[in-house]
């Protein structure tokens, strides 16, 4: 694995937070043999007593997420930097263009459109120069969706069945909590838009990751907020269908992934993401509850005495799920379409392209 070119394999930036942390002691749990790992971030406390806690001897490297110079000796030592430090927007921007311009390959867990759309029209033919695969939202935004429409699409050519057309996740049992990092990445937008109302178009765009918007196929209007019968996406479904929290940026960064494969997928290719509520009585007004919630979420961070509450009431930075929470935590996420040959994908039941996924302890 190792690059000797390279002082280190892997940087773990911000490894002192909460998230950060969980990526480092999964990679002193399970990281091949002789992997060359160092922990970084601003605090040199905070890193020695996270080697402490892991009983690891890595080495510690320090970088404010300001100090341009600082981030560029930290790319130019690794072959890979993981970065959890969001919000991305306020404090990703150079640790990823140094990344770009040093040829290092860069990992994050950004679900902010704003700062991925930023990240690509700065960085994007950078890396291609340099070599650095820049990869954006290797978390739960977006691998489930991201992977699970590529092995769709590699199932569907594998039977011959032409190009994706309509195609639909549903989140069918998901158990999870939420970091105070995601809230302060959504808190950061919402407060960008609110100074910049021009960047509500960006962000609301269907196609606002692509790498040009101008090329997609006109396939009309794609919402992320609607309720739906789940019979809509597969006759053999019950019950109702809600908007999924993530869908706003999964779906983007799905179509993005189908325009840099030169649509692969298909020019006639549709995707969103919704949530199942169940099938009682109830579930029709339960999915509208979750898609008034969600609105009045996003309406609540915008406005200033509401702001106020949700910032008392919502987790704090650095806080987030309990160890129990995250040894419970699991979702089932299953994945509908309909091709151009007009066959109807799964023929039988749907295919778990994201199983039943626990973290390892």
């Amino acid at each position: 694995m190792s690059d000797r070119s390279r002082d280190f394999d892997v940087v773990v930036y911000g490894a002192s937070g909460f998230v950060g942390m969980l990526v480092a002691r999964h990679l002193a749990a399970h990281a091949p043999a002789g992997t060359r790992i160092a922990l970084a971030g601003r605090s040199p406390e905070k890193l020695e007593a996270v080697k402490a806690k892991l009983s690891v001897d890595w080495p510690i490297l320090i970088a404010d997420a300001a100090d341009e110079e600082a981030l560029a000796t930290l790319a130019g030592r690794t072959r890979v930097a993981i970065t959890t430090v969001g919000p991305y927007a306020k404090y990703g921007r150079a640790l990823v263009h140094a990344c770009a311009a040093a040829g290092t390959d860069y990992v994050d867990l950004t679900g902010e459109v704003l700062f991925a759309r930023d990240s690509i029209d700065q960085n994007h033919e950078l890396a291609r120069d340099t070599g650095a695969r820049i990869v954006h939202s290797c978390g739960f935004d977006s691998i489930p969706s991201d992977i699970g429409v590529h092995v769709l699409h590699k199932l569907v050519t594998e039977d011959g069945a032409g190009e994706l057309t309509d195609t639909t996740l549903v989140v069918t049992s998901m158990r999870a909590g939420i970091s105070g990092g995601t809230i302060d990445s959504m808190r950061y937008q919402v407060d960008a838009m609110r100074r910049e109302p021009a960047l509500r178009r960006v962000a609301g765009h269907p196609y606002s990751l692509s790498p040009d918007r101008q090329a997609e196929p006109r396939l009309g209007r794609q919402t992320d907020l609607r309720t739906l019968p789940a019979s809509e996406v597969d006759p053999r479904l019950r019950g109702r269908l809600a908007p999924f929290v993530m869908a706003s940026y999964n779906t983007r960064v799905v179509r993005r992934s189908n325009a840099l494969r030169e649509w692969a997928y298909g020019r006639g290719f549709k995707y969103r993401e919704a949530m199942s509520v169940g099938a009682s009585p109830l579930s029709p007004l339960v999915a509208v509850g979750t898609q008034l919630g969600l609105g009045a979420l996003f309406l609540g961070l915008a406005v200033p005495p509401t702001r106020f509450l949700l910032d008392r009431l919502l987790p704090k930075p650095g806080d987030g799920p309990s160890e129990k929470v995250q040894q419970s935590g699991h979702f089932t996420m299953d994945i509908f379409t309909t091709t151009t040959t007009g066959a109807a994908t799964p023929p039988g039941s749907a295919p778990r392209a994201t199983p039943v996924t626990r973290p390892r302890p």
